[in-house]
């Protein structure tokens, strides 16, 4: 049988458990919600080095016992040199290489501004260096490569070996490390240290900052001191649906959130409750495909947003979009942004406050640039903009980039809180949307919510096809029911990270929290 765990003080979600358990520690020894996703944050890039890192971007979604909901976007944009004339010879960015790495990582921003607020709410009692005791200890003295690791770095070898500083920091003699392997990073431990001692500041306006900068300029790196220095996290107002369950939140642009509200508000008045198993993945398909289409049309630079997001998740745009599904008939569609490797995790403390939150470097190792002084993987978030300059997502200097990372929160009518969310690009919006409809609207217990098969549609790895694909474990039935709806269907392996690591906290009316983590990574729900 499966279970969720239950516990009464404090819960945490990630998909790797030694970052459930830095949270837990935390939460063990006072730090509030905030603090311990700080710990976790910088634990798991360490310890899922090829799903996310210090080089990268974050979103955070914090949700109070009491108030609105805070978002905080923690996205870097692209460099000063990185301009159209940088690019002249390329028909596209590249996504390996120095030439992939040209935004400002904004993740260490925002756990500097997440524990601002959490300062403001009554919390940031614990010191950074106890924040990030754990993530310094398991990169100098080492952590067991995961299967997930190993499978990448074989995958993605030979377009990554010749990659600066890749083979040095991942590869072990210049082989693929093997699962259960000792995986030291002395450099990053170091540069995790030098946080702790001169501030998270220093990654983009100290000491540190000046290293990376001159890093940069050796690989050719189109970033420079002055664009860490003026890179800052921003707090922002979630996108919000009314749903007739409670009130669900996502992020605003540059992020995706509005996909994965759309999905749930289009299909909100589709009797999602008593539906069958093909009827749930054909609804949520079909309004995935107009929640696609929305994205594709207004999500950019939110500088750049010709029409409040908000807006499109009116009850009447959303009714309309709804009432052109056909419930028997596959509609076609273009093509998906592709999949994407990020780490989602969620904690929820004694007091009842929630964070739903999302760190990432884009593909698998990121642009797969280590700097070769202070150990920092690059990410290539980058490579989500386009080289035509009447596209939407057009490069430009200082605009940020395309994302699709959004964590997802929901106040549900009856009093109970959820954070929940997953990794993989397009993947995200349509996991979200499963475990919500299985375990708010179909009463689906909350682990087997999340351990259910699952599909996407979309791009995988490797693949350029947009089809519709679903975990071996769905039944040949549903299979071919969908074949004859007029879906193209694939099959993926029966538990596929494909889909995505997905996880979910729910704080119930009495106090009592509940997690639920995904099998498909190495993760765990602690608590206490």
């Amino acid at each position: 049988m499966i279970q969720s765990n239950m516990a009464p003080s404090g819960m945490a979600v990630t998909p790797h458990h030694l970052a459930s358990e830095t949270a837990l520690s935390v939460l063990r020894h006072g730090g509030d919600a905030i603090e311990a996703m700080v710990a976790a944050a910088a634990t798991i890039a360490v310890t899922y080095p090829h799903m996310n890192g210090i080089g990268g971007d974050g979103f955070w979604l914090i949700v109070p016992p009491e108030g609105e909901p805070v978002a905080i976007d923690a996205s870097g944009a692209a460099g000063s040199l990185a301009s159209m004339e940088f690019y002249a010879n390329e028909t596209h960015i590249p996504h390996r290489g120095p030439r992939a790495a040209l935004t400002v990582p904004g993740t260490v921003s925002g756990w500097q501004e997440a524990l601002q607020i959490s300062q403001e709410l009554g919390g940031g009692q614990l010191p950074l260096s106890r924040l990030l005791a754990d993530a310094i200890r398991y990169a100098s003295d080492g952590i067991p490569v995961t299967q997930s690791q190993a499978i990448a770095t074989q995958g993605k070898y030979h377009e990554l070996v010749n990659v600066p500083g890749f083979a040095q920091t991942f590869l072990s003699r210049g082989e693929v490390p093997i699962a259960g392997s000792r995986f030291c990073q002395p450099r990053l431990a170091q540069t995790l240290t030098r946080l702790t001692t001169e501030g998270l500041e220093s990654f983009y306006r100290g000491p540190l900052a000046s290293q990376m900068a001159q890093e940069l300029e050796e690989l050719g790196i189109p970033v420079t001191l002055q664009d860490l220095a003026a890179h800052r996290a921003h707090r922002r107002l979630p996108l919000h649906l009314s749903h007739p369950q409670g009130d669900v939140y996502n992020l605003a642009p540059p992020t995706q959130g509005l996909v994965s509200l759309a999905i749930l508000g289009i299909t909100a008045g589709m009797e999602m409750t008593q539906a069958s198993e093909v009827q749930t993945i054909h609804r949520i398909v079909e309004a995935t495909k107009k929640a696609f289409a929305l994205r594709d049309q207004y999500i950019t630079d939110p500088r750049h947003v010709t029409r409040p997001v908000q807006s499109l998740l009116d009850p009447e745009n959303l009714e309309n979009m709804a009432a052109e599904i056909d419930d028997n008939q596959a509609a076609p569609w273009g093509t998906g942004k592709g999949p994407g490797d990020t780490v989602w995790m969620g904690v929820i403390d004694n007091n009842g406050l929630a964070v739903s939150f999302i760190q990432s470097i884009y593909h698998e190792f990121g642009s797969g640039v280590v700097l070769p002084q202070s150990g920092v993987l690059w990410q290539n978030r980058g490579a989500a903009f386009s080289l035509d300059p009447q596209h939407i997502l057009a490069l430009s200097p200082g605009k940020q980039p395309f994302h699709t990372l959004n964590p997802a929160a929901v106040r549900l009518a009856d009093g109970r809180v959820m954070v929940y969310g997953s990794m993989g690009g397009d993947g995200q919006p349509q996991t979200q949307a499963a475990l919500f409809t299985r375990y708010v609207l179909q009463g689906v217990p909350l682990q087997q919510a999340v351990s259910a098969p699952r599909w996407l549609l979309g791009r995988t790895w490797g693949q350029s096809s947009d089809s519709l694909k679903l975990e071996n474990r769905f039944s040949p039935r549903t299979f071919e029911a969908l074949r004859a709806m007029g879906h193209e269907v694939e099959a993926l392996d029966d538990f596929s990270e494909a889909v995505g690591h997905a996880g979910a906290i729910v704080r119930h009316t009495n106090g009592m929290l509940e997690g639920a983590y995904d099998p498909r990574s190495n993760g765990s729900a602690a608590g206490f």
